[in-house]
């Protein structure tokens, strides 16, 4: 799916606003999609993006490295590997990780994208929507339906058994909780100001 916009103002010259491929909201304030190219920045400006969390282990691309300079967004990226022949499997650890910069409101907006923006990302949201304490037949139609046909069963296996109690020292570690737990609405509430989170390993910009 690829969603285009009439740009709104006069510096594009009338030009279209693209979204990267995949590109959808999560909630408020994260946002998922596949890798974003150069014809995307433009729509990308239009998110006031403080993150982007990368789920893949190649180097980012100079010329992105170069937009999110230009935007003061900073990288977090994760190195998960995407191969199917053998399957690799999904490092919960790593995963973790990423959780860690993904409930921190404090990053927000943010983008989590990874190739395609089914897999590796889906598991992430998979993730995430267990923290939120979605129903796990919800949890498992919503990355069925980003991934389509291209569903894997093993990502499935992955987000069932996720165990959420391992964040629950990360969630307290940053003094966020979260409330308001329901289907269309869920925030994030920040209890106290002067608290460090954990830094995760991140690219440089």
């Amino acid at each position: 799916m690829c969603l285009i916009m009439e740009a709104a103002d006069d510096d594009n010259n009338g030009g279209v606003l693209v979204a990267p491929s995949n590109f959808s909201m999560v909630e408020d304030g994260i946002y998922r999609s596949g890798f974003p190219k150069p014809e995307n920045f433009g729509f990308l400006s239009t998110l006031n993006l403080r993150s982007i969390i990368y789920l893949c282990p190649e180097p980012y691309p100079e010329e992105n490295l170069k937009f999110l300079e230009a935007n003061n967004i900073k990288l977090f990226q994760f190195g998960i590997e995407g191969k199917t022949d053998p399957p690799t499997p999904m490092p919960k650890d790593t995963v973790l990780d990423a959780l860690r910069v993904l409930v921190d409101v404090r990053n927000h907006p943010i983008l989590i994208h990874c190739k395609a923006g089914k897999h590796r990302t889906g598991c992430l949201v998979g993730c995430l929507r267990k923290v939120q304490s979605w129903c796990l037949s919800s949890v498992l139609e919503e990355y069925q339906k980003n991934a389509g046909v291209k569903w894997r069963q093993r990502d499935l296996n992955f987000i069932e058994a996720f165990d959420t109690a391992s964040l629950r020292q990360c969630l307290l570690s940053i003094m966020y909780r979260y409330h308001g737990y329901g289907f269309k609405r869920k925030r994030l509430v920040h209890e106290e100001e002067n608290v460090q989170s954990p830094k995760p390993q991140a690219a440089k910009v």
